[in-house]
């Protein structure tokens, strides 16, 4: 560990200033949010951000730069790994399944998948499409010893075949694990019922539809970002520098699969949830069934849906969304309230919940700032 410390500091790609003040305008006008996300990047990337807004007017404050080479602020539209707020484009086009009669929830996954989960422990017959959404099916929550094609890309086939290949976390419907396998496997029930690759369905019955013109579902061997992009990184900071290097394009995007591959920015993650919140992507009878919650633990927010966190407000109600963290270096949230108000937070390296001011925190900040408790 030492010698990579050391390496770390010896082949640092740049040292500068931790923050950068955001537009003075703005953060006189947010001032609690400003001070939360400049909190917040001490242990975030070189750079954060937090886009928000109210469905009339939309804000942007930033914190630090984009780039550890070049000082400038992350914007709305910048690109950058969404990772797994990916889950909730991947549970919403299962709950358009859903309204088409072609899925029941409560079903087996089975019935879909036959003979896809079975061994090691686990029973297809004793899992449902719920419980893969909702985290309660005691998938392993990571693959294990995935192997690649000969392209060097990973199939969704292969993905859960490597998670199954671990034991059950505990038994269907008796406990809350987080899974990426749950993912890949409701990514599978799509690519069985529609005859289309996840990418396809999402990016033809989501994307294109709500015009979300900044975000792409990366196809195998793709790694690369849409201009202008915010670059991942890994490292760490030492007082009020920080030494980094660049992580963005390490992962083989197929990898993440149906569990975290999408590339967004910003604006389209809160276009998407509002559209989502809104019943302009799913019924909503059908959206109802993704906010019934399991209990989870606080890095998951105050409950876990269908491909939906649920945050307590601090001012009062709840907001819904996803968050997500991908090792290529970005963490994100995106949560809206159903009276239009929405708040999207994006970092460009791994931050871990347990450090404080959270990225709940900050949203939450941008949600009831102005907001009467």
């Amino acid at each position: 560990m030492r010698r990579k410390f050391k390496w770390l500091l010896a082949t640092a790609l740049a040292v500068i200033a931790a923050s950068a003040p955001a537009a003075p305008a703005q953060a006189a006008d947010h001032t609690r949010t400003q001070t939360l996300l400049q909190q917040y990047l001490q242990h975030g990337g070189p750079g954060a951000a937090v886009y928000a807004g109210d469905g009339i007017d939309a804000w942007t404050l930033t914190s630090g730069s984009a780039s550890a080479t070049a000082d400038r602020p992350i914007t709305p539209t910048d690109h950058f790994r969404a990772a797994s707020q990916t889950k909730t484009f991947t549970a919403a086009v299962v709950l358009q399944l859903v309204d088409e009669g072609l899925v029941d929830l409560d079903a087996p996954i089975e019935r879909y998948l036959p003979g896809v989960v079975a061994g090691n422990g686990y029973d297809g017959e004793a899992i449902s499409v719920r419980q893969l959404l909702q985290h309660t099916s005691g998938v392993a929550r990571d693959v294990n010893g995935a192997k690649p094609g000969a392209d060097g890309t990973f199939s969704l086939a292969e993905l859960v075949r490597a998670g199954l290949s671990r034991p059950p976390l505990f038994a269907p419907g008796t406990g809350f694990g987080y899974s990426n396998v749950n993912y890949h496997l409701t990514g599978m029930l799509i690519e069985r019922l529609t005859g289309r690759t996840v990418s396809e369905a999402i990016t033809e019955q989501i994307i294109e539809p709500l015009n979300l013109t900044g975000t792409s579902f990366p196809g195998p061997g793709d790694r690369t970002l849409p201009a202008p992009h915010v670059p991942g990184y890994q490292g760490g900071r030492l007082g009020p520098f920080f030494y980094w290097y660049e992580t963005t394009f390490n992962l083989e995007m197929s990898f993440a699969g149906s569990a975290g591959a999408i590339t967004s920015t910003l604006t389209d993650l809160a276009a998407f949830q509002r559209a989502l919140a809104d019943g302009e992507v799913v019924s909503y009878e059908t959206l109802a069934e993704m906010r019934e919650t399991a209990t989870t633990p606080a890095e998951f927010g105050d409950g876990y849906g269908l491909g939906l966190m649920r945050l307590e407000l601090s001012c009062g109600g709840e907001a819904w969304g996803h968050a997500g963290d991908l090792t290529t270096g970005h963490s994100s949230v995106t949560m809206v309230t159903d009276d239009g108000r929405f708040a999207s937070l994006m970092t460009n390296t791994i931050v871990w919940n347990s450090n404080e001011p959270t990225r709940y925190d900050v949203v939450d900040a941008a949600l009831c700032e102005g907001v009467s408790a």
